[in-house]
């Protein structure tokens, strides 16, 4: 047989893999390869240094199998050509992706290799249900989420697909270039060091990650998630986001625990489906990641100024709010930030600063080592109020009040403030050895004063709103 050319993007697993299964399925060799392309050169700066940690570990486990992950360079179509050619294959698969900005991409490369007589096929495996399958009694799309919920819930889903127990190597490898080459880390510059030791990278990484939730934290879920002191979600955003675990993988291991009688694991599962929820949006309406979901909202009088000194503060973490800025630091010093942290952040920004969503969705795209397209945008729609399903635009979190009910015992903010103690954890001194020189930042800094408080905030929002006719 002919070699298989096996394009890996973000699906940097070996288990439950369909296109990696049909290539061993298929036959002859397996020519395992990643490309630096458009959609990797895309990426912002913690994006694109955990891009590069994910390539090298999966790269390592490969290894393992007695295979290799060839790496190349340049526009996905060119290099799929000229690894064709050089190799002989016969076919290449892959798994779909459902950005907007590179489907058409991707089938013009299927388009251009039937045509040179080379069978080409994408498989799923990013997503649990393709969102054109999903569809309203009427046959339309889902614009509120607790219908498409109720309708996906207990859905009987294939089983997972097992690790390949071989994968046939190539008489001889077609060349690679190397992860130094393409310098993912460069944008980091000295954060990189900083923000490593909170990755958990890798499929290995990823699966202990979900077995540890299952044996604990899942059962208190439902209390615990919204409480950023504590160890109360997954974390599997980030290992999601790279493929290193499927969501069918989480979705069999999460229902053997609702049908032992957990309620908080099928508070878990209909998390997943909201991550689903967000590309079954980007499927049907592209324009969420670029423009207001609502069109009504494209006359608001947002700020658009990400040159603004308080955007700046809130970008910096110098709002003068503690559950803002313990929150915006957490984000630059991990690369992650807590779930309700991200809804108070958003709403100050877009509501008592009254900053266009778009200004915090492009520094989170920036700033994630779990940045997902469709979450992304649907996360700083919703919370902005132009979103679908979005939490009622009147809606102004406090974020003061907000701190007292999520972290009354103060050990969010401690964790990441360091001005507003005597003696700062080593998590919040991190942030000032994390952060550009030029930002003039120290820990010994007097905390500022709110920008804006949390009650002119919430008047100017509403003001605005009224003013609209909202």
């Amino acid at each position: 047989m002919t070699p298989t050319i096996l394009w890996f993007r973000r699906d940097l697993r070996l288990a439950d893999h369909q296109a990696l299964n049909a290539a061993v399925e298929r036959g002859g060799p397996v020519i395992p390869l990643f490309i630096c392309d458009e959609a990797v050169e895309d990426l912002g700066a913690a994006p694109a240094w955990r891009m590069g940690q994910a390539i090298r570990v999966f790269g390592d486990s490969l290894a393992q199998k007695g295979s290799k992950l060839i790496l190349r360079a340049g526009p996905a179509a060119q290099a799929i050509a000229e690894i064709v050619k050089e190799t002989g294959a016969g076919a290449v698969y892959w798994s779909r992706s459902y950005d907007p900005a590179y489907q058409d991409r991707d089938a013009a490369i299927k388009t251009a290799l039937a045509d040179q007589g080379v069978e080409a096929k994408s498989f799923t495996g990013h997503l649990l249900f393709e969102p054109w399958r999903v569809a309203t009694k009427t046959g339309g799309f889902y614009k509120v989420f607790t219908p498409m919920w109720k309708s996906l819930r207990g859905s009987d889903l294939d089983g997972c697909m097992p690790t390949p127990a071989k994968l046939n190597a190539p008489s001889s490898w077609p060349v690679s270039e190397t992860l130094e080459d393409w310098n993912l880390g460069q944008a980091m510059n000295r954060g990189a060091a900083i923000m490593a030791p909170y990755a958990r990278v890798g499929e290995a990484a990823a699966m202990d990650r979900l077995q540890s939730f299952l044996a604990g934290p899942v059962n208190t879920y439902a209390s615990n998630r919204d409480i950023p002191g504590k160890k109360g979600t997954s974390g599997l955003s980030e290992n999601l986001t790279h493929g290193e675990i499927s969501p069918l993988q989480c979705w069999h291991e999460g229902w053997k625990l609702v049908h032992q009688g957990s309620a908080d694991a099928e508070v878990f599962l209909k998390e997943l489906v909201w991550r689903e929820f967000a590309y079954h949006l980007l499927h049907h309406t592209p324009r969420i990641t670029q423009s207001n979901w609502r069109e009504e909202w494209d006359a608001f009088p947002w700020n658009t100024d990400g040159n603004d000194p308080r955007v700046h503060a809130w970008k910096r973490g110098r709002t003068g709010i503690q559950f803002v800025d313990a929150a915006m630091r957490e984000l630059y010093v991990s690369g992650i930030m807590h779930n309700r942290a991200r809804m108070i952040v958003a709403s100050y920004l877009t509501k008592h600063l009254m900053s266009h969503w778009k200004i915090g969705m492009n520094w989170f795209a920036d700033c994630l080592i779990d940045w997902d397209p469709a979450s992304n945008a649907m996360g700083w729609q919703w919370s902005a109020g132009s979103g679908p399903d979005a939490t009622p635009y009147f809606r102004v979190f406090n974020p003061e009040t907000q701190l007292v009910k999520f972290d009354g015992d103060g050990v969010y903010a401690n964790r990441w403030l360091a001005e507003t103690t005597r003696q700062p954890t080593d998590t919040a001194l991190s942030y000032f050895e994390a952060i550009p020189r030029s930002w003039h930042m120290a820990p010994d800094d007097r905390y500022p004063a709110p920008i804006v408080t949390a009650e002119a905030g919430r008047k100017i929002a509403l003001d605005a709103y009224a003013n609209r006719g909202f």
